[in-house]
């Protein structure tokens, strides 16, 4: 069987209620003030989970250069967005949190506590990282962990995403489905207790079973030098039942909508998961043809965890350098496993970077 390449976190979906505020509020927070790209078109093709109706949208992918995933922030144009009818706690059903590279905790949290006040106390995970959780302008959590590396030297003391927390109904199912299909096969930890204790988080007080993951197999590919290496946190409640967070909403809803992978071999890969039992569920292009999206074009999937958390899959054909200049890297004609060089990244801080007004 012809093999696919997994390449690492391409980004996390954030829903949210205004997206010029949410995006500003990640430049702000985070530093990730490169833009990928921008669509404000219709999502046509998700209909499984966008109530059998194509729905208009606003998105884009902006990112940190100083390494780690990017963050997909998305609002519905035409439609009112539906915050959870819930508060979410630890171990609901679903993303509950995006993990964020920090080369100094003690550092970043005096930084961020000075100008924002949904910040909690510093602490650790399981297996002894620094830590200490964000919640931003409508609540979604946000995880900052201790991680030194650096992709591009911008003097910043945070870089991009570097994995996600994420609620399950049962541990061994989903670190069975998360080793198998995305290759997260080794185990950093396995413990029970509270999740924290100080209040920060809803929930955090009750028992809980946290199995941290990390992949064996380094990510290959050719953004698997700024995407880096990455941790899925899976975390399930042991003192009440859990809900899912998307339950009887759209995807695109307010919350985190998705985890993306960076692919190559979109073929193979269908073939590889629905021999796992996660058949696609939504598939951008059934007859072969290339999905515009907007500056870019490619290739996109989806298939579900075991509690039905949204895995999405895309396959870059396109993605713009410089595009007023009409500079396009044509991803079909590189190595797929071969980086992309740093110059480019470069170049496209040099012309994309910006705060939305």
């Amino acid at each position: 069987m012809e093999k696919h390449l997994i390449s690492g976190i391409q980004q996390i979906g954030l829903g949210t209620e205004d997206f010029r505020k949410s995006w500003n509020w990640i430049i702000d927070m985070f530093g990730a003030d490169v833009r990928i790209l921008e669509d404000d078109t219709v999502a046509e093709r998700m209909l499984p989970y966008t109530g059998g109706r194509p729905q208009k949208r606003h998105a884009c992918i902006t990112v940190n250069l100083q390494g780690g995933g990017g963050y997909e922030v998305w609002q519905f144009s035409e439609r009112r967005p539906q915050p959870c009818g819930f508060e979410i706690a630890v171990g609901d059903l679903g993303v509950l949190a995006a993990k964020v590279k920090c080369r100094d905790i003690p550092a970043f949290h005096r930084q961020i506590s000075a100008k924002w006040k949904e910040v909690s106390p510093v602490g650790e995970l399981p297996d002894g990282t620094p830590c200490f959780y964000v919640k931003d302008l409508y609540g979604n959590w946000f995880q900052l962990i201790e991680r030194k590396d650096v992709y591009i030297e911008e003097h910043k003391l945070t870089g991009g995403i570097a994995g996600a927390v994420i609620g399950v109904g049962d541990m061994e199912a989903s670190v069975r489905f998360y080793g198998e299909v995305l290759g997260y096969d080794k185990v950093v930890s396995d413990s029970e207790g509270p999740f924290e204790a100080d209040g920060f988080l809803p929930g955090g007080v009750l028992r809980c079973r946290r199995v941290i993951l990390a992949r064996t197999e380094p990510f290959t590919g050719a953004f698997s030098p700024l995407m880096g290496e990455s941790t899925l946190e899976l975390v399930q409640v042991l003192e009440r039942s859990p809900k899912k967070v998307y339950e009887g909403r759209f995807w695109g809803d307010p919350g985190f909508i998705q985890i993306c992978f960076d692919i190559t071999g979109m073929q193979a890969l269908k073939a590889f998961c629905a021999e796992k039992g996660h058949p696609f569920t939504v598939d951008s292009c059934p007859d072969g043809e290339v999905f515009d999206m907007g500056d870019a074009s490619g290739h996109f999937t989806y298939i579900e965890d075991p509690d039905g958390t949204l895995i999405e899959f895309v396959e870059t054909y396109k993605v713009p350098v410089v595009k007023k200049l009409g500079w396009f890297i044509d991803m079909k004609k590189r190595d797929p496993r071969k980086g992309l060089p740093k110059f480019l990244f470069r170049m496209m801080g040099l012309v994309s970077r910006e705060k939305v007004r």
